[in-house]
Formats: structure tokens, sequence, C-alpha cells
């Protein structure tokens, strides 16, 4: 009989830390689950016409950019910078792309075109000009880790 009495509290301490046991799996696993994976960031897109030392003044053809899948156009912007303003993008976009045409009027002129993120520039290109043609630049930023 007595051992009995000791098989079965044997089965009820088995039974108490397998309770325990999942109790503290469930725990564990739910507390990874709270941190987010993503973050906002303050973002700027810029292009900048530098007319070099020649006559004549660089013109904007159209400036697109691209968050995640959302693409905006602006056609012909007057001046020789264009920004964006700053806007919070969460890096769950993943991508953004900037690019820029213009007409540069000299072979020392330049169109460049600035990524900004968190007040850092994060992707730079400058295209230099051909006299009077029409050039494109163009650079994307990824938020991915690769």
């Amino acid at each position: 009989m007595k051992q009995f009495y000791k098989s079965k509290s044997l089965l009820r301490l088995s039974f108490l830390f397998a309770v325990l046991f999942s109790v503290l799996s469930v725990v564990t696993s739910c507390k990874d689950d709270d941190e987010d994976e993503y973050t906002d960031h303050i973002v700027q897109f810029e292009a900048k016409i530098n007319n070099g030392t020649g006559t004549g003044t660089g013109a904007f053809q159209a400036v697109v950019t691209q968050v995640g899948t959302a693409q905006a156009t602006t056609f012909n912007p007057t001046g020789l910078t264009w920004t964006s303003g700053e806007q919070f993008i969460s890096s769950s976009q993943s991508q953004l792309n900037l690019s820029a045409n213009a007409v540069l009027p000299n072979t020392d002129s330049k169109l460049t075109v600035n990524i900004w993120i968190d007040g850092e520039i994060a992707k730079t290109m400058t295209v230099n000009g051909n006299g009077s043609n029409v050039v494109s630049v163009a650079v994307a930023h990824s938020f991915l880790e690769l």
C-alpha cells in the first residue's frame, strides 16, 4: 500500500513540474513578441542643381520619390534646390528611392540627390552636366539588413 501512495505522489509531482514548465515556456515566448522590430525614422529627400562657372541656369524637369510602393512625382519644380520636407517613415517600408532629371547649362554643372535619414545623409549621388542636355540621377536606400 505504501508503494501505491509513493507512486501517486510521484505522479502528482511530475504533473506539477510539467504544468510549471509549460507556464514558464509560454511566458518567456510571449516576452519576445512585445518588442517592435520596426522603428520610425525622419526622412527627407533633396535634389540640388549647381550651375557651374558658365552662363545659364539649370532647371529641374522632374523629381520622383518612392517610399515602399507609394510613388510621388513633381514636374518642373522651381529653383535650384528641391526638398520633400521631413516625414516620419517606418523601417517596415524597407525601400526608399529618389530620382531627378534636369537640364544643366554647363559641362561643370552638377545635379545632386540626397536621401537624409535622421539628420544624416544616407545616400547621395551626383552627375555632371553635358551642356544643355537633360541628365538624370537616382539613389535608393533599403532599411533591410542583409
